[in-house]
């Protein structure tokens, strides 16, 4: 249907510029040549309907919309805001919603054998970084004496749980149960907090077929809020911290209840953070479908990080619809600062990034890190050979999909040939963490029993 829309736009403008004589003639040349040059597709299913969360990291979505770049490829796509991660999760597995902005580990997790069990795939990331990990105010006054301060007298960034460890004595001491919030067992929040604790030597519990809240052996008692709850929740003394994407890190700064003591690109520099996911079975009947939406999403994300256009995505965000923060709320993050403690604003220029680094493609070593996370912290039960690793990630990634998005677009000039990076799908070994750990993905058992706290796998399987 785009296709023969598109030719018969070209004819009557062809038409239209004969009449005037030829005036036009050079542009009608052009016209011409851009259609010679189109890949448009034949849309199997034009009407579909995404889901998301109230996150600035939806933006690629709200922007692919509001452009016009869904449009652009004949999708006509309605863009809704959904209750929680489960609601997303089992609104895709059941088919009311063609796809959704989603957390990387939940189609993981639906097709390791945590929760509920899904052929889910993801073609597109949606970002990297963008969480931050806040304490009331309460507990950042007790934490910070134990930050080292710089010369302006301001704490030294990163920080550390180490300072937060005589905090948590002190509560036990008193009686008190340390209780702290995340979004979902299988978030990148739920192992970025469990990463940023164990690497000071706090143990955040561990999952077992009695222990589904992961609370084993825990000094830390991680429990699940749905993100826009999570500054109410603090408010109320129910949870002393959280980690959560924006904008309600900073949303407890404007309402000063909060403070946020680091940000996920201090506990591993540049990972990914949301993927969008459909499924299996809809990218098999609908291939041209899924692969124009990619085309859109990879516009959306390459959109967002061109300069200049962060203030108009910060006033699209606000509307109602999407994230519908206040402005200022959402500026604070999203233009290249993050405020801390109130009136410690700090740049941050790669504090959300949707394109740059090659964020939008779907590496298989992003979603190797998120399985051993999942084994280290007993989700995924037994040992599993290094081959499994490789094998699970490959159902579910799909940078094939990504990959013929994206030559199109070259080929119709939207984006450059060497924004597809030459790659197996694997980021070279990297040490960019807070404890200086070295990430491998091909070498997952290796990096699992690096860690002193948190399950051992069998390196001879």
């Amino acid at each position: 249907m785009k296709t023969i829309m598109t030719k018969l736009s070209a004819f009557l403008v062809m038409v239209a510029l004969v009449a005037c004589g030829g005036k036009k003639e050079k542009k009608g040349e052009e016209l011409a040549q851009a259609e010679t040059t189109s890949t448009a597709l034949e849309i199997e299913k034009p009407q579909l309907t995404f889901g998301f969360i109230k996150l600035t990291d939806m933006a690629p979505l709200a922007i692919a919309k509001e452009k016009g770049f869904f449009e652009d490829e004949g999708l006509f796509v309605s863009v809704e805001a959904q209750s929680n991660w489960k609601n997303v999760l089992d609104r895709v597995i059941d088919g009311q919603l063609d796809g959704s902005h989603m957390l990387a580990g939940q189609p993981i997790a639906a097709g390791a054998g945590f929760g509920r069990q899904a052929e889910l795939v993801t073609p597109f990331s949606m970002d990297l970084n963008g969480n931050g990990i806040t304490v009331s105010n309460d507990v950042w006054s007790k934490m910070k004496p134990n930050v080292p301060k710089g010369d302006d007298g301001k704490p030294v960034h990163p920080i550390k749980a180490d300072a937060l460890k005589p905090v948590i004595s002190e509560y036990k001491n008193s009686g008190k149960a340390f209780k702290m919030g995340m979004v979902f067992p299988v978030s990148t929040h739920n192992y970025e907090i469990r990463y940023w604790l164990a690497a000071a030597g706090i143990h955040p519990g561990l999952y077992t077929a009695d222990n589904v809240q992961g609370q084993i052996d825990a000094e830390v008692l991680l429990s699940v809020t749905p993100p826009p709850q999570m500054p109410a929740t603090l408010e109320a003394g129910t949870i002393y911290g959280y980690c959560v994407g924006e904008p309600w890190n900073q949303q407890v700064v404007f309402k000063g209840i909060g403070v946020p003591v680091t940000t996920n690109y201090d506990i591993w520099k540049n990972n990914p953070e949301k993927v969008f996911v459909m499924t299996k079975k809809f990218v098999e009947e609908n291939p041209n479908t899924a692969t124009a939406v990619t085309k859109a999403l990879i516009r959306a994300g390459k959109w967002l990080d061109e300069p200049g256009n962060r203030a108009e995505a910060v006033k699209i965000l606000s509307m109602p619809q999407y994230v519908g923060a206040d402005e200022v709320v959402l500026a604070n993050s999203m233009t290249g600062t993050f405020e801390f403690e109130k009136g410690d604003k700090r740049s941050m220029p790669d504090f959300n990034v949707f394109y740059k680094y090659n964020a939008t493609y779907p590496f298989y070593s992003d979603g190797i890190w998120f399985l051993t996370q999942m084994r280290r912290w007993g989700q995924i039960p037994d040992s599993k050979p290094a081959a499994w690793y490789d094998e699970t990630i490959k159902d579910i990634y799909r940078p094939d999909i990504w990959k013929k998005a994206a030559e199109a677009l070259v080929a119709e000039g939207k984006i450059p040939a060497s924004d597809i990076p030459t790659t197996d799908g694997y980021k070279p070994a990297t040490t960019d963490f807070i404890d200086g750990k070295t990430y491998d993905a091909k070498d997952p058992i290796g990096y699992i029993n690096s860690f002193e706290i948190g399950n051992k796998d069998d390196s001879s399987l």
